[in-house]
């Protein structure tokens, strides 16, 4: 068996390597070495992000400009050069090219050296960027009740007259139906007004509606009406899913097996 020996290895990497059946070990203690014959299988984990970034390199994925830039990336097909996927999302050419950086040294992407990315594993872009996000850390939640139920939730919304984007479990059922969902989580821009024209009311315990205040107007991007309801796009809702509470992270692994299945209805 080859062996690839690195001061550090990133877990994308690892995966890779054991995919292709090649040995690794890095100086942070993450070892997989495997013999066939007689057969014996040494392995054992050290760290999950390089202790040793350079100062000059992106090393999270966390924040406004680095979420639009992954969604960007996630949701068009390669081939794409940092300057053309620029003039079609409008996010800003620097953040995405300090994102396929980071996503090319994590094995995510492939480009050229300094030329165009030329394939994306777009579900290793979304668990990278779920390390680093969180459904209600990264957004500014508001538990709300409504008593009378998701069905009456859903029925004013339609009659709504503010912007929203609803996502998690109670988006999920639009496209991979799992289980039915406990709670509405939706994105909005005042949360004061759609509790107020859905007739909810702020709770300590108990809540049925959570209204998201998004980290960057990117999360609206790429929304899409299904069944009467207002979704956010699939790679946003994907992201919420497995950074959710209860039992999203199971839902989101379902919308990913739904995603692989229909690219072609989501990716530009």
């Amino acid at each position: 068996m080859p062996v690839v020996g690195a001061a550090y290895l990133s877990p994308r990497a690892r995966e890779a390597l054991t995919e292709s059946g090649v040995g690794y070990v890095d100086t942070t203690g993450n070892l997989r070495l495997e013999v066939s014959a007689p057969g014996i299988l040494i392995s054992d984990s050290g760290a999950d992000r390089d202790p040793w970034p350079a100062d000059h390199q992106l090393n999270s994925l966390r924040g406004r400009g680095a979420g639009a830039a992954v969604r960007a990336i996630i949701d068009n097909q390669a081939p794409f050069g940092v300057r053309q996927l620029a003039d079609i999302t409008g996010v800003p050419a620097p953040t995405l090219s300090r994102v396929i950086v980071l996503l090319d040294r994590e094995g995510i992407v492939a480009r050229k050296p300094r030329g165009p990315v030329l394939d994306v594993d777009w579900q290793g872009a979304i668990r990278r960027w779920a390390e680093d996000y969180g459904q209600l850390t990264s957004n500014r939640p508001t538990m709300l009740l409504d008593p009378r139920g998701l069905r009456t939730t859903e029925h004013r919304l339609a009659s709504a007259s503010f912007k929203y984007a609803a996502t998690g479990a109670f988006a999920a059922r639009r496209f991979s139906p799992v289980a039915p969902a406990r709670t509405a989580s939706l994105y909005v821009e005042d949360p004061i007004e759609a509790a107020n024209q859905l007739n909810l009311r702020e709770v300590d315990a108990g809540a049925n509606v959570v209204l998201l205040e998004p980290f960057d107007p990117a999360v609206l991007a790429g929304a899409t009406t299904r069944d009467g309801l207002t979704c956010v796009a699939p790679s946003q809702l994907a992201v919420d899913l497995l950074t959710g509470p209860g039992r999203e992270p199971s839902q989101g692994e379902a919308l990913l097996e739904w995603m692989a299945d229909n690219e072609s209805v989501w990716r530009s």
